[in-house]
């Protein structure tokens, strides 16, 4: 075992997770003691402002926080929401009651929005129903009514991932095809954790592709973190057992695996990433902890084949769906979620390193429908 480890151990691991609040171990227990005194002597008054005063800093900073993330969401959306809104302003200009007309064009708008024919008939079917039991008599209702419809879907699969530490690595295993932005999903999460501290690997697992491995060496230098790879087109399992091996004699915290992202129709590749799988699980049990693949948005509804195909080979436990900035298809995100049920972790909104952005479905709705404040209109 590592000193850094020894020093450590399990609650100092555990604290570690927190990046705004790294605590050695003797810090923790001088903060119980001061607050053990604080509990035998009642607090002044400057005290108590104080306390209040933090209190509503933290709060402001939260509230910040999420406005900054909506607002950045709402840049990142921006083709998908300006495609979509205006096709609704079309359909509902100087409409003051709701036709059939209407519905049949609000049908042809969420179809083409790459919501996708079925849930696109899932929403229209709900909007139908309550105008004719006269809940919606007007169209500003009818958006309402499908934004909230949207939200609740996204809620549905609204689980941003949570990684978990403990005696043993945390593995990711990152699937997708070439282009999707897989390579630079497994940088943009190793940062991340990099920030907070952690020990982190990154293993070459597509072995395939030259260009593969040096880019994931490129980012690997760039964040500052170890890169496992074997000799050009090695077995890709090999290269993960040898790695794992490492990170557990070297106590890694996370490890993330590239794999191998050739067209998703060939299925040597999925062969290959079930047994890259079993490898991992070899060395340890519980592991891949997490399969993530990763989507191009722009793809629109090929997006939901690839996510199908992909699951029944290896069941994937997550997905990230980047690019969304670069395309007027974001709707398929929708899609995803009514067909397929699998958790979305991450949306990536930009090139930066921390515009791949934990999904929240409440922003996410309002992004796509958010008035552009820039021009006063949809």
């Amino acid at each position: 075992m590592s000193e850094e480890k020894k020093k450590t151990g399990f609650f100092g691991r555990l604290f570690k997770r927190n990046r705004f609040e790294d605590k050695t171990a003797d810090e923790i227990v001088s903060e119980e003691a001061r607050l053990t005194e604080s509990e035998q002597e009642p607090p002044g008054q400057q005290e108590i402002l104080k306390q209040i005063d933090d209190s509503g800093l933290e709060d402001s900073f939260v509230e910040q926080e999420d406005t900054e993330n909506l607002n950045r969401l709402k840049t990142g959306l921006t083709k998908t929401r300006t495609g979509f809104l205006k096709n609704l302003d079309e359909i509902f200009l100087d409409k003051r009651e709701l036709d059939e007309q209407v519905l049949t064009r609000l049908e042809e708008a969420l179809v083409r929005a790459d919501i996708g024919v079925q849930t696109s008939y899932q929403l229209l079917e709900r909007v139908t129903d309550r105008v004719k039991r006269r809940e919606i008599d007007d169209p500003e209702k009818v958006i309402k009514h499908i934004k909230e419809m949207i939200k609740e879907s996204l809620e549905e699969v609204e689980s941003p991932l949570r990684v978990g530490y403990g005696a043993e690595p945390f593995v990711m295993m990152v699937v997708g095809v070439n282009g999707s932005g897989k390579t630079t999903t497994i940088a943009k999460i190793a940062a991340r954790h990099k920030a907070a501290d952690r020990k982190v690997m990154l293993v070459a697992g597509d072995t395939f592709r030259a260009a593969a491995v040096e880019q994931l060496q490129i980012w690997g230098d760039r964040i500052g973190c170890e890169v496992v790879k074997g000799k050009a087109h090695a077995d890709p399992s090999s290269v993960a057992f040898e790695a794992i091996e490492r990170a557990v004699r070297e106590d890694f915290e996370l490890v993330l695996v590239d794999t191998a992202g050739r067209l998703h129709t060939r299925i040597p590749l999925m062969e290959e990433l079930k047994k890259l799988r079993r490898t991992l699980g070899k060395k340890i049990s519980t592991s891949p902890h997490e399969t993530l693949l990763v989507i191009d948005a722009s793809m629109g509804q090929n997006a939901i084949l690839q996510a199908r195909t992909f699951n029944e080979a290896i069941p994937v436990t997550g997905i990230a769906l980047t690019k969304l900035d670069g395309t007027s298809k974001g709707g398929v995100i929708v899609s995803i979620s009514k067909e397929l049920k699998i958790p979305i972790r991450f949306v990536g909104i930009g090139e930066k390193m921390d515009d791949l952005r934990d999904f929240n479905a409440r922003q996410f709705a309002e992004a796509l429908f958010s008035i552009d404040e820039s021009t006063g209109s949809d």
